[in-house]
């Protein structure tokens, strides 16, 4: 079920900066003016419609893609008044991955987006080990007008699940709608809510982690709470059931880190049941003394971690975007079971 409002607290129309000029479709021009003076050009460049992200910015920097007054430069320019930016844009690299035709589920469709509620199981973008069956196979298939800035492996990507992470995703059809989304999700005006279940029985009905995530000093595939170099990040929890040794949660993210709520969850000792990488969900299992629990909890074959709402501001009409989707039948029968073995 989903559903389209309107609505008052969500801006009409989110600025997309224009160009000042333009010389080709692969070279854009600006001049630095006394207000702007001073500020780091890598900043300068974000604030425009140029490149999605920071790390972009950084990259065509680093790469001489960008000139100032005919010289490159350093990411930590400072700017001057008069300043003329030449920037060398690049069209998205030739996309040599198959479009595939992989089953999705679609819920809302338009010239702009697309809103899909996956699978646990599928990979989102292509990568090392996972070259097709992902999301943007399937989506090349669907579409084959995705947006471009994502990059050659990543079109129409403005944000990610884990593999075994189920649920909702928005996906950008139109550059100009990746631009909106990209700000939207900068801005944190992404309300993201999730349903998980967790080992152990949470004290209270409600709180708050706030704990920095970086990576892991030790494995670098890892994410950490113990990073020096760690990032703010804010977790929202609410009990929704409890059921004695597991307990179903609701969380809402402010911050969106690699891993946050897998992370932040088994920080405060209550890891994601069937996580196999942060918390040792096996053994914690095993440990359980009801045994119709445990049999129960071992059917669970991924983390049972589910991106159930999805709001956002529609970024080309403004309108005030709301979707919801149920628990997964995996996470769904594993509730029902434990909600019966505690009766």
């Amino acid at each position: 079920m989903f559903q389209i409002l309107r609505s008052p607290n969500f801006p009409t129309d989110f600025p997309v900066k224009k160009k000042m000029t333009s010389v080709d479709d692969s070279e854009l021009n600006f001049s630095v003016t006394p207000a702007e003076s001073g500020e780091r050009i890598d900043i300068f460049l974000s604030r425009k419609d140029v490149f999605v992200t920071r790390s972009q910015v950084k990259r065509a920097v680093e790469k001489g893609q960008v000139l100032v007054t005919g010289i490159e430069v350093k990411p930590g320019y400072r700017l001057k008044n008069g300043d003329m930016i030449r920037v060398h844009t690049k069209e998205p690299e030739e996309l040599d991955l198959a479009p595939e035709e992989i089953p999705l589920n679609i819920i809302y469709e338009d010239a702009h987006i697309l809103v899909v509620n996956k699978p646990h199981g599928m990979v989102v973008h292509p990568a090392a080990g996972n070259r097709s069956g992902t999301l943007v196979n399937a989506l090349l298939f669907h579409c084959g007008d995705l947006s471009g800035i994502g990059g050659v492996k990543r079109p129409g990507i403005v944000h990610r699940l884990d593999k075994n992470t189920s649920g909702l995703m928005v996906v950008a059809k139109s550059d100009k709608a990746h631009i909106g989304l990209a700000e939207q999700f900068k801005a944190h005006l992404v309300k993201k809510i999730y349903r998980v279940l967790v080992h152990g029985n949470m004290k209270g009905e409600e709180g708050t982690i706030d704990l920095s995530i970086g990576r892991h000093p030790v494995d670098r595939k890892k994410m950490s709470t113990s990073s020096r170099r760690g990032k703010e990040s804010l977790t929202h929890w609410s009990v929704e059931e409890r059921y004695h040794v597991v307990t179903l949660l609701s969380v809402r993210i402010e911050t969106g880190r690699t891993h946050q709520i897998r992370v932040h969850l088994n920080a405060i000792g209550h890891p994601v049941v069937g996580d196999a990488v942060y918390g040792n969900s096996k053994r914690t299992i095993e440990m359980i003394r009801n045994t119709i629990q445990q049999v129960v909890l071992k059917k669970i074959r991924r983390q049972a971690l589910h991106s159930s709402e999805l709001c956002f501001s529609h970024p080309v009409t403004g309108n005030h975007m709301e979707f919801s989707s149920p628990l997964p039948d995996d996470m769904a029968q594993v509730c029902a079971e434990l909600r019966a073995s505690v009766r």
